[in-house]
């Protein structure tokens, strides 16, 4: 970029990188438009359609006029409806004016810094960690103060690592569970002891990103806010895209203490106004609907996960955790740093990445934009046929490093 155009752009943009997900997306699309035939395993969105009744209850919004501006902070009928999802599934009591329905709950998180963060304040992010946190917090003038843990670990980070990070200025500690992209899940106990550290400390809120709730496979998903001690100090972060395969439709939400959902929804009001009139209906009827074809979804994708990891185990140098949530994976292959083909030689995640889409022709993502850098995402939100020729590719590219 010139000098000339790095003048006119705010620091802010400068300061912000590329969605790595998205970027590598991109490069597996330009790789298919030359005709290559590329197994595109890089981006977080599930493979199956919305459910046939959600769609029919978007028509019936169409056709019955839901065409108009919405509230900013969603229709209440909605916003009635997380409730009861809430109490109903997590046994958390919210009222409609502390839920704020979003464009994703990508908004919801970005929307949230910006409503709580002040330049100088330290967030403190469990990694690995979703690829667009931390550039999140620094477009808001954060610091982000990055605790990791490794696959020996499960890639979950301690409470007594929270508690050494905490300082005057922590403002906001952020997480996923189930994680992406580790597909790690917190237990009771792991969130508990999380909840008694953040606690005692009046001006710390915690942001859980919970939108993979339904994609677990101990079958007990538990929120960090429904620990007394943090509830009034939790912002639950959902939305539809996973549950109810339903990327496109742009709707997400938070749950807050009210002063929280009331600045977010002013922002909001200055940002993009409300959500998705007709997105909005079909919201309601996923959540008041039968989980059913969630659960066949989710079945299916333990199904991958089980194979996916039995392929990638046979690959010498590659160390998988065995997640119990999303559809990811998340191998440590930094055995491969310092290796080489003759022509390329890799020195971390990002170099394997490219090599392994450049080789095998699989679009996967290097775990440095996940605050890993020995380890890269793969994506099992695919076919078991693409998933077992993927990983037959991923075998025969790493074998030609030396």
């Amino acid at each position: 970029m010139s000098v000339e155009i790095e003048s006119i752009l705010s620091e802010r943009v400068m300061s912000m990188t590329e969605s790595a997900t998205l970027q590598m997306a991109a490069m597996a699309r330009k790789m298919k438009e030359q005709g290559i035939d590329v197994i595109t395993l890089s981006l977080g969105e599930p493979d199956f359609d919305t459910p046939q009744h959600i769609k029919d209850a978007a028509f019936k919004a169409m056709n019955e006029g839901h065409t108009k501006y919405t509230a900013v902070a969603g229709n209440l009928d909605l916003r009635e409806a997380i409730c009861a999802k809430l109490k109903r599934e997590n046994g958390l009591e919210y009222k409609p004016n502390q839920i704020v329905v979003s464009n994703g709950a990508k908004q919801d998180i970005a929307s949230l810094c910006m409503a709580m963060i002040n330049p100088g304040d330290e967030v403190i992010i469990l990694a690995p960690y979703w690829v667009s946190y931390s550039d999140i917090v620094t477009m808001c003038g954060g610091k982000s103060v990055l605790l990791s843990a490794s696959v020996d670990e499960d890639f979950k980070v301690s409470a007594d690592k929270v508690a050494a990070a905490i300082t005057p200025k922590t403002k906001l500690v952020m997480f996923s569970s189930p994680c992406n992209p580790s597909g790690s899940v917190f237990t009771e106990t792991e969130l508990k002891a999380l909840a008694e550290v953040i606690a005692p400390h009046k001006g710390i809120y915690i942001m859980s990103d919970e939108i993979y709730e339904h994609i677990n496979y101990t079958g007990n998903h538990v929120s960090i806010a429904s620990f007394p001690e943090v509830k009034d100090k939790t912002i639950v972060i959902n939305g539809f895209s996973k549950a109810f395969a339903m990327t496109g439709w742009r709707l997400g939400y938070m749950a807050a203490p009210v002063f929280i959902a009331e600045a977010v929804t002013k922002i909001q009001g200055q940002v993009t106004s409300g959500a998705n009139s007709i997105a909005q209906k079909a919201g309601v009827a996923a959540l008041n609907s039968d989980l059913k074809p969630t659960f066949d979804m989710v079945e299916a994708f333990k199904r991958r996960r089980n194979l996916i990891i039995s392929l990638l185990e046979t690959i010498p140098g590659f160390k998988c955790n065995h997640p119990t949530g999303a559809f990811y994976l998340f191998p440590d292959i930094s055995y491969y740093f310092g290796k080489s083909d003759g022509k390329t030689t890799i020195r971390n995640s990002d170099d394997f990445a490219l090599f392994i889409l450049n080789t095998a022709h699989v679009a996967t993502v290097g775990g440095s934009a996940f605050g890993d850098d020995h380890c890269f995402r793969i994506s099992y939100a695919a076919s078991e046929a693409q998933i077992t020729e993927a990983c037959r590719r991923i075998k025969e590219a790493v074998a030609r490093l030396q």
